[in-house]
C-alpha cells in the first residue's frame, strides 16, 4: 500500500524528523520526500510518499497523525492512496485540440483517472465523447437563466462524485457556486497574452504588435477571472516571418501540452496552493 502525504504548516524546527519517525514507527518505508520553505511567509511545505508492506488501518493512521503531529505543528495535511483514481470531468466548448490530447493520454494509460462525463455548452463535439465511449452532456448557458446551467453542472458533478474538473477550452465563465464546491480543483488553460491581448482573437492582436514569444498558462480557477494559482506555463519564440495562422497553430500546441502537464501534476498530487500561488514538487 502506498500513501502520499501533502503537508503545510508554520515553519519550525523538527517537522521532517517528527513525520519520518512517526511513519517508521507505523511500519512505513519512505520512498520520496521533497520539502520547501517559503521564507517570506515562514511556511513549510512537504510532499512525502510512503509504502507499507502490510495492510494498515488508514483511519487509525490518520487519527494518530492528527493527534500526535498535525495538532502540535498546526498542519494542513492530506493523505492520498495511490491506487484510487480521481474522477475528472472535462468541460469543453468548440475547440477540440485540448480535448483530444487529454483523452488520448487517458486512453493510453498515461493519465490515471476516471472520466465520468464530458460537458459542453455546445453539441459540436459529442462525437469525440462517443469515440472514447464517455457520456456527453449538453448544458446550454444563457445569460437570462445562468443559474439553471450552474445548478445542472453542480448536479452532475455531485451525482458522479467528481474530484476535479478540467476546462479544455471551455469558453464560459465558471460560476462562484461551482468554484466554491471545488476549490483549487478546477484547472483552466489560456494563452499567456492575458491580460495584454484579451478578447476573441488574441493571436491576431499579438500579431499586429509584432510579439516575439507566445505562450500558454494553466491555473486553478478562482472567482477572479484568469488570476488563479498558476500550475504550469510554457512559451515558444516567433519572428516577423510567422503568419497569424502560424501563431494560432503554435499557440494551440502549447495550450494542449501545458494543460496536460498541469493535469498530470494535479493527478500525481504534486501541487500545493497557498496564498494564490502554487508549490510544484518534482
Amino acid at each position: 500500500m502506498k500513501l502520499t502525504f501533502l503537508i503545510h504548516c508554520p515553519d519550525q524546527v523538527g517537522i521532517i524528523s517528527a513525520v519520518t519517525n512517526f511513519l517508521h514507527q507505523q511500519g512505513g518505508n519512505i520512498i520520496y520526500l521533497d520539502q520547501h520553505v517559503d521564507k517570506e511567509a515562514k511556511v513549510f511545505f512537504m510532499r512525502l510518499e510512503c509504502e507499507f508492506e502490510k495492510t494498515i488501518d488508514e483511519l487509525a493512521l490518520k487519527s494518530s497523525f492528527e493527534n500526535l503531529l498535525a495538532n502540535k505543528y498546526q498542519m494542513q495535511w492530506y493523505i492520498h492512496q495511490e491506487h484510487i483514481k480521481p474522477k475528472m470531468a472535462v468541460f469543453v466548448s468548440k475547440y477540440k485540440h485540448c480535448l483530444y490530447d487529454i483523452l488520448s493520454r487517458y486512453q493510453s494509460g498515461e493519465l490515471l483517472v476516471e472520466i465520468p462525463f464530458i460537458l459542453s455548452n455546445h453539441k459540436d463535439l459529442w462525437f469525440i465523447a462517443k469515440q472514447f465511449d464517455i457520456p456527453f452532456y449538453h448544458v446550454q448557458v444563457n445569460k437570462e437563466d445562468r443559474a439553471k446551467a450552474d445548478n445542472e453542472q453542480l448536479r452532475l458533478l455531485q451525482q458522479h462524485n467528481v474530484d476535479f474538473v478540467v476546462l479544455a477550452r471551455y469558453m464560459q465563465i465558471i460560476s462562484p457556486k461551482v468554484i466554491t464546491a471545488l476549490p483549487n480543483k478546477i484547472i483552466n488553460i489560456h494563452h499567456s497574452f492575458l491580460p495584454a491581448f484579451a478578447g476573441a482573437k488574441p493571436y491576431h492582436a499579438a500579431f499586429k504588435r509584432g510579439v516575439k514569444i507566445i505562450g500558454a498558462t494553466s491555473h486553478y480557477v478562482t472567482e477572479e477571472l484568469d488570476a488563479g494559482p498558476i500550475i504550469a506555463q510554457d512559451v515558444s519564440t516567433v519572428t516577423h516571418s510567422h503568419s497569424i495562422d502560424d501563431l494560432v497553430a503554435r499557440g494551440r500546441d502549447l495550450e494542449k501540452i501545458v494543460l496536460s502537464r498541469a493535469v498530470l501534476l494535479h493527478v500525481h498530487r504534486k501541487t500545493m496552493v497557498y496564498n494564490n500561488k502554487t508549490v510544484i514538487f518534482s
